[in-house]
């Protein structure tokens, strides 16, 4: 199986959630199904029926995530060769040439992803048109939103 590339930060992340998830989400779930089950008829019980769904999407979660640690590639950025290009795991300063707005994302990679983080996919249009770019540079990018045009500021490995 193809390992996935993440952080180390991000796996630290994901190992946490995946903990929280097993240690205090499963057992409160278990115990509102318990407590939703003694209040009777199942078929027309809506707390059992909204305790089971969110089991569902929680198991989901967990098994999801144990499969992206068990197949990840950890990569720490610290120990990455720093030639002033944009790498994964490094954040990227950008300014909208459009719209003069300034903007940072750290490329990681698609598991640990999450914009309203700053935290841009390594596989995302906008990743894909900024690896092996260098600070000053303009890059196009072509997304399904339209093309974008962004110039580099900063490049940051930390």
């Amino acid at each position: 199986m193809n390992q996935i590339p993440i952080t180390a930060t991000g796996a630290e992340r994901l190992k946490l959630e995946l903990k929280e998830l097993k240690s205090v989400r499963r057992p409160a779930i278990i115990e509102a199904i318990a407590v939703a089950r003694d209040h009777g008829d199942l078929k027309e019980n809506a707390e059992y029926h909204a305790a089971r769904e969110e089991q569902s999407f929680t198991e989901g979660r967990i098994a999801e995530l144990e499969s992206a640690l068990s197949n990840a590639q950890v990569i720490d950025i610290t120990r990455i060769t720093q030639n002033d290009r944009v790498v994964f795991g490094c954040t990227v300063d950008l300014l909208d040439m459009a719209t003069d707005a300034e903007v940072s994302y750290q490329i990681v990679g698609n598991i640990e992803a999450d914009i309203r983080e700053n935290r841009i996919a390594i596989s995302s249009p906008i990743a894909r048109a900024l690896i092996g770019k260098e600070e000053g540079e303009d890059v196009v990018v072509e997304a399904p939103g339209g093309t974008m045009e962004y110039a580099i500021t900063a490049i940051h490995f930390t």
